[in-house]
């Protein structure tokens, strides 16, 4: 496998960012090469994107999901092999550092090709600043899944279901928080969609 570590600190209070990466279904408008992600439960995503100029799909599991702390994942079908975790860090009441590092596994002779030249870091670097100019530009997340993974079991820690919210499948966001590109990379995991 190999690996790949980026950052960007976005212009959004913790919450905010930590949000809008949990709404998976919301990345092809950030991450360039993304087709279709389909939240298929809380712990399950699949993914459809065009990666190394070829039409890929797969499945992946998250594993573990702190609120405002992390989110992991690990790829578990397909042919595009792929793990890691993106780490949520406040920096101050307005300012977030978000870190990925991810692994994944080159297929066939021009995706090793090209990622001897570098050309997936170069383009999970650009995803990065996608994320932060798509957020900050919103000032506001999509909606949000609060809940905790741990072991890619869903945890009851954190609070009732009722702190959560969802993307309905119509693009409208269905709330019950109450007062609470160029891109080919394997993508990095967010929530659209979640179930209650």
């Amino acid at each position: 496998m190999e690996k790949v570590e980026k950052s960007v600190e976005v212009d959004c209070p913790v919450r905010t960012v930590y949000n809008q990466w949990t709404q998976f279904e919301q990345f092809p408008e950030f991450m360039d090469g993304v087709k279709e992600v389909t939240q298929i439960d809380d712990t399950h995503v699949h993914w459809h994107a065009e990666i190394w100029g070829k039409d890929k799909e797969w499945d992946a599991e998250i594993t573990e999901q702190v609120p405002d702390s992390l989110i992991s994942w690990r790829s578990t079908s397909g042919d595009a092999p792929n793990g890691g975790t993106v780490r949520f860090e406040p920096l101050s009441a307005d300012r977030t550092r978000v870190r990925l590092a991810m692994e994944y596994e080159p297929q066939g002779a021009t995706e090793k090709a090209g990622d001897a030249l570098g050309v997936m870091s170069a383009r999970v670097s650009h995803t990065m600043s996608q994320f932060k100019k798509y957020i900050e530009q919103r000032g506001t997340e999509q909606g949000a899944w609060r809940g905790e993974v741990h072991g890619g079991e869903k945890s009851s820690v954190g609070g009732p279901r009722a702190a959560n919210s969802r993307m309905g499948t119509s693009g409208t966001q269905s709330s019950d928080m109450g007062s609470s590109s160029g891109n080919d990379l394997p993508p990095t995991t967010g929530r659209g969609r979640r179930s209650n």
